[in-house]
């Protein structure tokens, strides 16, 4: 071992060596770390230190992972006086054969003093008794799955019972609301409903050539459910003629009748002919058809009146 140049060589003890296995086992095993190193006490700061520079004969089984690693504690510090350390010093180490090992000794330089520290005891180094005759080399084994417990499951099944009865509520609010507004839709009188539809197709807008099939569609089908409500004429599946036929005999002044029949037979060649109809016919289309439901409903109003007095 080849150490740093030294003024005085002694044995002395103002500390101690120290042998520490890293893994808490009852015995060290070949592979096994170890800290050896030394124990300084009360060193006055200052102090001039050094530590050897550790090597180990080439054929020794014993091996060193890493350089020295010094620690320090302060003990005391007053007024006017240096400041006194307890300092550590180790280094770790390992062994790859079984045996018993003498630790080579550690010269430390303190201030001018070389003091030199003895190991406190061999290293004994185990090798894992295996009986050949019965040892069968196995595979290597998969990883443990082990069961979910209800702590685990807990969190997510109560995560998805929340998101299912949330969806539940939103679900069960929209067909609510839905009913509602079917409800309120239905409460609501025919000639309402019809003007509030018609209200929808104001502007020329869907005078276009590409919207004028779904501007006529709309608006006669708007006159048509009016109908089969104001006069029991099932209009939805009628044709048009057919619809004025049972018309006919009803309280629809005989120009409005004709107008509407003309709306209506105007309308079908629009969208089943691929008829563009012009602009002047297009904007009589909504007020013959506002016109229609209000008169009508006038005269409806009349006649309940008249039966009431």
């Amino acid at each position: 071992m080849k150490l740093l140049a030294f003024i005085l060589a002694l044995v002395a003890n103002p500390g101690q060596a120290f042998l520490q296995p890293l893994q808490p086992r009852d015995s060290v095993l070949v592979g096994d770390q170890l800290r050896y190193g030394i124990e300084l006490t009360d060193i006055t700061e200052g102090t001039p230190l050094a530590l050897p520079e550790f090597k180990l004969e080439k054929d020794s089984p014993l091996e060193i992972l890493g350089p020295w690693q010094l620690d320090s504690v302060l003990v005391s510090k007053r007024k006017e006086t240096p400041a006194r350390y307890n300092i550590t010093g180790s280094l770790v180490m390992t062994a790859f054969m079984g045996g018993t090992y003498e630790l080579p000794d550690i010269p430390v330089l303190v201030g001018q003093d070389t003091l030199i520290f003895h190991a406190p005891e061999p290293l004994q180094v185990t090798e894992p008794s295996i009986d050949m005759e019965s040892f069968q080399p196995h595979d290597i084994k998969p990883q443990v799955k082990f069961p979910y417990t209800f702590k685990e499951i807990f969190p997510w099944v109560a995560g998805a019972l929340a998101v299912i009865g949330l969806l539940y509520w939103l679900v069960t609010w929209l067909i609510g609301r839905r009913k509602k507004a079917e409800e309120a839709e239905k409460a609501e009188p025919a000639h309402i409903k019809a003007l509030r539809k018609l209200d929808k197709f104001r502007g020329d807008s869907f005078w276009k050539p590409e919207k004028q099939k779904a501007f006529y569609s709309g608006v006669t089908d708007a006159l048509r459910e009016y109908i089969v409500a104001r006069y029991g004429v099932g209009a939805m599946e009628m044709t048009t003629a057919e619809i004025f036929d049972g018309l006919k005999g009803t309280d629809v002044p005989v120009e409005l009748y004709q107008e509407m029949k003309d709306l209506f037979e105007r309308a079908d060649f629009v969208k089943f002919a691929k008829f563009t109809a012009s602009d002047e016919e297009n904007a009589t289309v909504l007020p013959q058809a506002v016109r229609f439901v209000t008169e009508t409903y006038q005269a409806e109003l009349e006649q309940e009146n008249k039966e009431e007095s």
